[in-house]
């Protein structure tokens, strides 16, 4: 669908919430040229018996989430469900099909509401494949996504033609090494122009800032004139997927709707959407900033980037090496100077527009474990915090506070729970990312007993209850659920139950 041909109707079935997720409507197919449908809606609209669901239906197909024929089978276990639910969440390539954005190679999407490819979901849905011996899968991703790049010039939010002006967390280069360690070094060198041209994604403007212009898209000169990256989007209109939430949200700000909407949608390209995070008093959404704030995850991400770019230099012999080596270590010193806070003892976002260190504490911090960027001491703190405030009966908390916000408390998320038990073990916390990895291994067994389905997010608070928060109900598939899943239950081959106490109980602290 393009909604700049629909531009009448589009706002209305928004607005009037003909359907109660506002992605349906964008991922409908039209039966007929668009603008021969508003043309239609414009004639008939004020006629009396108008009816605008009916009108709607008559005009468009809706979409049908892949999974939703598929029946989980209560007999096998979780795994053998997700090795079957693997070719339920398979796409073929299409021709253009509405909002879709076609794709040369089969792909995973993530299911529910979510029938098109992701980008930063993909990585982790990856170490599902790998451990399900799907190395074609994985290579038909990373084809993808490099198809992307070279025709877009960045890899989008998801292939959806709305989601163009953003991408997600640069995951590409972490894809290229669980790919190298099935096919080998020269998977990292193969991929070498796509790696730098995503990397001139995130860094476009660059050379323009100054000390009298500090921000250009997704680049920010900080206060001694380094530069950083920050979450951005091309565009400030609502997001056609959640165009009503955006235009309440807009009414209930201080800030001109475009900031606002600007914003919205830099916290949708963070993957985060939403969070307290972003949030310039820590709770209410309406003081969204995403813009003004240098995410310790994002800025980690392009280090690596940057380190995998050298990486790929040196094995071609190009002697870019040491350009990439050197910014890499540049921006290191950066992330330590900027987003260590030294009084919590954690790493947090910078805040631009106060000079200072945000006080949320989130599970982005963990990134510099996984990356293994945090010195000896700093892990040691970190560590602590993490089991003391982040560790619950299900998992980890993807932050500390409850805001409604599905990225906030008291909801846990597979990719951070991965990224932290990783981060923990590089570090020699085994107990810890044990106990972790079995309480959420736990969680997501007993949830799919219960129900049948592996979920989206999860309450790992009180493990009795689904997770909530955010624009949309919970979604069932799931994509990185499934891959972290195989992937923390292969590296832990013992029982999960040896982290539990006499009585079955979770071991440990955050009871």
């Amino acid at each position: 669908m393009n909604t700049k041909e629909l531009p009448g109707l589009f706002r209305e079935v928004q607005i009037k919430k003909i359907f109660p997720d506002g992605k349906t409507f964008v991922d409908c197919v039209p039966k007929i040229p668009e603008r021969e449908i508003e043309t239609k809606f414009e004639l008939l609209k004020d006629k009396p018996g108008f009816n605008l669901k009916t009108f709607v239906l008559t005009h468009f197909e809706l979409p049908v989430p892949h999974s939703d024929h598929y029946k989980s089978d209560n007999s096998k276990s979780v795994r053998e469900n997700i090795e079957t639910l693997w070719d339920v969440l398979t796409r073929e390539p299409v021709k253009k099909d509405g909002s879709l954005i076609p794709l040369p190679y089969p792909y995973i999407v993530p299911g529910g509401r979510f029938g098109e490819i992701y980008y930063w979901d993909s990585y982790f849905t990856m170490l599902g494949l790998k451990v399900s011996g799907r190395t074609t899968m994985i290579e038909q991703m990373v084809n993808n996504f490099a198809w992307l790049i070279d025709t877009i010039g960045y890899i989008p939010n998801g292939n959806r033609n709305y989601y163009q002006g953003r991408s997600q967390p640069p995951f590409f280069s972490l894809m290229l090494q669980l790919l190298s360690e099935a096919k080998g070094e020269q998977v990292i060198t193969q991929y070498l122009p796509q790696l730098i041209r995503e990397y001139q994604y995130w860094m476009k403007g660059s050379e323009t800032l100054s000390a009298s212009h500090q921000a250009a898209q997704h680049v920010l000169r900080m206060p001694d004139g380094e530069i950083l990256n920050r979450y951005w989007d091309q565009n400030d209109n609502p997001r056609p997927e959640s165009f009503r939430e955006d235009c309440e949200l807009a009414e209930h700000s201080s800030l001109p709707a475009n900031e606002t909407f600007r914003h919205l949608r830099a916290g949708a390209e963070s993957g985060w959407d939403f969070s307290s995070r972003w949030f310039r008093d820590g709770l209410q959404f309406e003081t969204i900033h995403t813009t003004e704030i240098v995410p310790v995850d994002l800025n980690l991400l392009i280090w690596q980037l940057e380190q995998t770019i050298a990486e790929a230099c040196s094995l071609t012999g190009n002697p870019e090496a040491s350009t990439y080596r050197k910014l890499a270590q540049e921006r290191l010193t950066a992330i330590r100077k900027y987003c260590w806070n030294d009084k919590i003892g954690f790493y947090t976002d910078f805040d631009t527009s106060t000079g200072k260190q945000k006080d949320i504490l989130s599970l982005a911090a963990a990134m510099s474990l996984f990356f293994n960027v945090a010195t000896k001491e700093q892990a040691h703190s970190m560590q602590q915090i993490i089991s003391n405030e982040f560790l619950h009966p299900g998992g980890l908390v993807a932050t500390l506070q409850e805001t409604g916000q599905q990225w906030d408390a008291p909801n846990g998320w597979a990719p951070l729970q991965w990224i932290t038990i990783r981060g923990l073990q590089i570090y020699g916390y085994s107990s810890l990312a044990k106990e972790i990895a079995g309480r959420w291994i736990r969680l997501n067994e007993e949830v799919f007993r219960r129900t049948g389905k592996l979920m989206e997010k999860y309450n790992v608070v009180d493990i009795s209850l689904e997770a909530g928060g955010g624009e949309y109900e919970g979604q069932d598939g799931f994509g990185w659920t499934n891959g972290v899943y195989l992937a923390l239950t292969d590296q832990y081959k013992t029982s999960i139950h040896e982290t539990t106490t006499g009585n079955g109980q979770p071991a440990g602290k955050g009871l």
